[in-house]
């Protein structure tokens, strides 16, 4: 009877734990991801790339990285923000170095951020620094 009882229990037990977890097909990531543009609509992408001049020292780029990164914060209409620098291997980045990625929702949006204090203040701060800029804008699709 003992053998039958434990062997009950661990039965029990067994059947009480976690269900594994489904593994996410590519579609069904496609769908979600669909899903989601849907609820959201298209975004407006604001991509800033930066090249540096050579005489601006490692603080000076530091300055305007923490400039460039403290307009979200600032700015409502900024709806997702990122940054990075550079790691590309097929050396066809022209110098650009800096990659700022701003979301909108709208061009109003993206209008309210260029003309917004902040973002003007921020020009006085990289001008002096910058070789080289490119600015691409888009719509999602």
């Amino acid at each position: 009877m003992k053998p039958i009882i434990t062997l009950f229990a661990a039965l029990l037990f067994a059947s009480c734990g976690e269900e594994p977890k489904k593994e996410t097909t590519e579609k069904e990531e496609e769908e979600t991801v669909k899903a989601t543009e849907e609820v959201k609509g298209p975004q407006l992408r604001h991509v800033v790339l930066f090249k540096f001049k050579d005489t601006s020292s490692e603080e000076e780029v530091k300055q305007v990285e923490d400039a460039f990164n403290a307009l979200p914060s600032k700015i409502s209409e900024i709806k997702g923000y990122e940054w990075g620098t550079n790691n590309s291997p097929e050396n066809l980045n022209k110098g650009l170095t800096h990659c700022f990625f701003l979301t909108f929702d709208s061009e109003a949006d993206r209008d309210t951020y260029l003309t917004h204090p902040d973002h003007l203040a921020f020009g006085d701060i990289v001008g002096p620094h910058i070789a080289d800029v490119t600015v691409v804008d888009y719509w999602t699709k």
